[in-house]
């Protein structure tokens, strides 16, 4: 049995590959570096949502022994308000439960938690951001399609607003004329 000799078009194929195989080693080796140096820091996570964590970490705990894992991305800081001021945001679907995969999220999506000022609104979303619109900062929210009278993958979002003076959130659910 003889040895196969690659021709120069799979020589060059060969190259390629090698070359694909090299640059994701290098983007793999440098994700987990990078990850496991930047780790959140929590130090100045104020109480309503250091608490929140707490709660969660516990009802980790007290299913079947779980360990409780915060993952990157958990704690945001934008400005939701418009006051040009950074607030929180605490997103369950960065928590993680070794014992119970959907422990935090279902298929309405994940709480997130909101903090302006002392303020903390809970929030049921798929996916959340906030867009400046005109002079207010909005914050939409990606949320399930029951709440538009569909199904999970129905295309539906929520829109809000902060009223400082009453420090809540406002919304108006409008329907288009037929």
């Amino acid at each position: 049995m003889s040895a196969h000799v690659p021709n120069d078009d799979e020589k060059k194929r060969n190259v390629k590959v090698l070359r694909i195989f090299n640059c994701l080693a290098v983007i793999f080796a440098f994700g987990v570096v990078t990850s496991a140096s930047h780790a959140q820091d929590l130090s100045n996570l104020p109480e309503p949502l250091a608490s929140k964590i707490e709660a969660a970490q516990q009802a980790c705990a007290d299913f079947d022994n779980g360990e409780f894992a915060l993952e990157w991305g958990a704690v945001s800081r934008v400005d939701l308000d418009g006051d040009l001021d950074r607030d929180w945001v605490l997103d369950e679907s960065a928590f993680a439960c070794s014992t119970a995969v959907s422990l935090y999220c279902g298929t309405g999506g994940c709480q997130s938690h909101f903090l302006v000022e002392d303020t903390v609104a809970t929030l049921l979303n798929q996916g959340w951001d906030v867009v400046t619109f005109g002079r207010l900062r909005v914050l939409l929210l990606d949320v399930h399609g029951s709440a538009c009278d569909g199904i999970n993958p129905t295309a539906c979002v929520a829109a809000h607003v902060w009223d400082a003076e009453a420090k809540v959130w406002r919304s108006v659910q409008s329907q288009p004329e037929q």
